[in-house]
């Protein structure tokens, strides 16, 4: 097809680069005025090949026709610009770099620490002084739980031998000649029943089996009100509060009666209690020991044990002693 008309025809029919062609321009094509439609489009026809393009750099480069080599171009900062694919000997990688590290180009800031690109290395020294810590919290507590144990296997022995003292509460044998401890202690007072001054209506009797004073003898008529036995003390180096023993029997039922010290009573009776639970009416299975704290003073003093109104004092009486209050 030519460009032209070729009759009746529509805008469709008319090739509109026809203006490019020799037979075209013979014909009469023009270009459409305007740039087809863009404003300040290029309209004047010029040979392929001789048309430059670009605009010249601001820094007054030269502009070079399409097709030739353009001349070096200055970059932002004077510099002149590389061919596109050509190395640029104002460009060095980074690893050429000074500091020998990535990152920006330029000499980098010398690290506090030393060496090595700025990275600071594994700190062997806190390591070490942390494993030393933590091997010597193994070592103490290994030797505490030791101190510990010999310690526990002390105490455990000491258990097993330890005090046995009978309480107030707790039954036990006399001790006729009970002594303050050691060999260095003085050996207090003691007092049989055939020794103690008897108030009028008492006397002794040994019938009954099971009495540890000399003979067997024991006091008996305790049991009326008005009763009263009598232990003068002689001796008391040191006066202080000391543990009075007293040694009865009972017929399986509870007693008591009324102390007293130099004159004084107790506001509390001498408790004298079937401690051991021995049947009702076996008298000779109800032979069983009581204490309490008495205050004397140095040299003599006088203990009593009274049947007043209202005490329980049916029981046989056998021993009186003394012993220092921490035994």
């Amino acid at each position: 097809m030519t460009p032209g008309n070729n009759g009746a025809s529509t805008p469709e029919d008319d090739d509109p680069f026809g203006y490019l062609y020799a037979d075209g321009q013979a014909n009469g094509a023009q270009p459409p005025s305007g740039g087809y439609g863009y404003p300040n489009s290029v309209n004047r026809v010029r040979p392929v090949g001789t048309r430059q393009y670009g605009a010249p750099q601001s820094q007054g480069a030269q502009t070079a026709a399409y097709g030739q080599a353009a001349p070096p171009q200055q970059g932002a900062y004077g510099q002149p610009q590389g061919v596109y694919g050509q190395p640029n000997a104002h460009y060095a990688a980074p690893e050429t770099l000074p500091g020998g590290g990535g990152g920006a180009a330029g000499p980098q800031q010398p690290s506090g620490h030393g060496g090595g690109g700025g990275r600071r290395g594994p700190n062997t020294k806190g390591l070490l002084i942390g494993a030393v810590a933590v091997v010597a919290a193994v070592v103490i507590g290994i030797a505490v739980a030791m101190t510990s144990s010999g310690t526990d296997d002390d105490k455990g022995g000491d258990e097993a031998g330890g005090d046995t003292t009978p309480t107030q509460s707790q039954s036990t044998g006399p001790s006729p000649s009970a002594s303050g401890g050691g060999d260095d202690e003085v050996e207090l007072p003691s007092v049989e029943a055939k020794a103690m001054r008897l108030s009028p209506g008492m006397g002794t009797a040994s019938d009954i089996e099971g009495a540890e004073a000399d003979g067997g003898v024991y006091v008996t008529g305790f049991n009326q009100v008005g009763a009263k036995v009598t232990w003068t003390v002689d001796g008391i180096e040191k006066a202080g509060s000391y543990r009075l023993n007293v040694r009865y029997g009972i017929p399986g039922k509870d007693a008591d009666a009324t102390l007293v010290v130099n004159g004084k009573a107790s506001p509390r009776p001498l408790n004298m209690k079937n401690f051991g639970g021995t049947p009702e009416g076996d008298w000779e299975k109800g032979w069983q020991t009581t204490w309490a704290n008495v205050n004397l003073t140095k040299g003599t003093n006088t203990i009593e044990l009274a049947c007043n109104e209202g005490d329980q004092c049916n029981v046989n009486l056998d021993q009186f002693w003394l012993e220092t209050e921490s035994q």
